[in-house]
């Protein structure tokens, strides 16, 4: 991987690590499989209306949007409205990362080098060391929730892989399209029209406006931007090159709340994360020793040679 796409990765896991922050104001406002409806919604109307349909096939597409769009969001907004502390949902939902390489080794049969597969191992004792000093306080039920998210993520992330367009912001933003009629039968049924109405009406109110504020986020930087930069990175790389990167997640997402939400965090969480750093560094960087030529062009264009490491 070369040095801008590794501050590119770097740059969607602080995106995607703040946007917890906002996932939580957004919470405070809104139901939360309303919630997920109306962050794609508002991003699915103009995609229709302004974005040429990608050049993928439809399953891909599909299998991109009910992985990562509908399972991820679900689970994960249902898990934080249970309880789950948005820095410890930052952590757990980095799960997606092993879940990622795991099912990229099983069913599209990529190769791990020894080097990935130790800076991996080194970043999941990172997580596990997090994870468990965390869990004392955490209830089961959250985590269990936020890490069926963390699966979605992952099979989202291998039809991501898959569909390999020609323009990955076009996919990004027509994934969109996928959740937002599933989800708001959802709410519906699950939420009731009255919850989802009252929440709606007080949106323009002053006590709504950081709920407000976190759906623009959710909608502008966490999904166009992030998913948008992560898509052209899992165009470019295989799948175990790019997923160790998400671990950075948690770092971004306990430290922001920790600051803003007044999160605990512990001195030991903080070790933690710095194994985590270390993990993904050791992972995502090549062997000066075992370059390989750029993969063919199927798997993503302009890949220079010697930008990955041995697959």
């Amino acid at each position: 991987m070369t040095n801008r796409d590794r501050s590119l990765a770097v740059l969607v896991a602080i995106c995607w690590g703040l946007n917890f922050l906002a996932i939580h104001a957004s919470l405070e406002q809104y139901p939360p499989m309303f919630c997920v409806a109306l962050r794609f919604g508002l991003l699915a109307i103009p995609t229709i209306l302004l974005v040429p349909r990608p050049d993928v096939r439809l399953r891909w597409l599909i299998g991109y949007g009910v992985g990562f769009g509908i399972a991820q969001f679900v689970f994960l907004y249902a898990g934080m409205e249970a309880g789950m502390p948005a820095g410890l949902a930052s952590l757990v939902l980095q799960a997606s990362a092993p879940f990622t390489v795991v099912l990229a080794g099983v069913l599209l049969r990529e190769r791990l080098t020894g080097r990935q597969v130790l800076g991996i191992v080194i970043a999941i004792l990172g997580l596990a060391g997090v994870a468990w000093h965390r869990s004392q306080t955490a209830a089961l039920l959250p985590v269990v929730l936020t890490l069926l998210g963390a699966l979605g993520w992952a099979f989202g992330n291998l039809a991501n892989r898959q569909a390999r367009p020609s323009n990955p912001l076009h996919l990004t933003l027509w994934m969109s399209v996928v959740p937002p009629i599933p989800m708001l039968a959802v709410a519906l049924l699950v939420e009731g029209p009255d919850r989802i109405g009252e929440s709606l009406a007080t949106s323009f109110t002053a006590e709504a406006l950081p709920a407000v504020l976190g759906i623009v986020y959710t909608v502008v930087i966490g999904t166009v931007l992030g998913s948008g930069l992560w898509t052209i990175l899992m165009t470019r790389y295989p799948s175990s090159t790019v997923a160790p990167f998400s671990m950075l997640v948690p770092v971004v997402g306990m430290s922001a709340s920790a600051i803003v939400l007044g999160e605990h965090l512990h001195p030991l969480e903080l070790a933690f994360g710095a194994v985590v750093i270390a993990g993904v560094l050791l992972g995502s960087t090549q062997s000066r020793r075992r370059l390989t030529p750029p993969l063919p062009a199927a798997y993503g264009a302009d890949v220079p040679t010697g930008a990955l490491a041995k697959g």
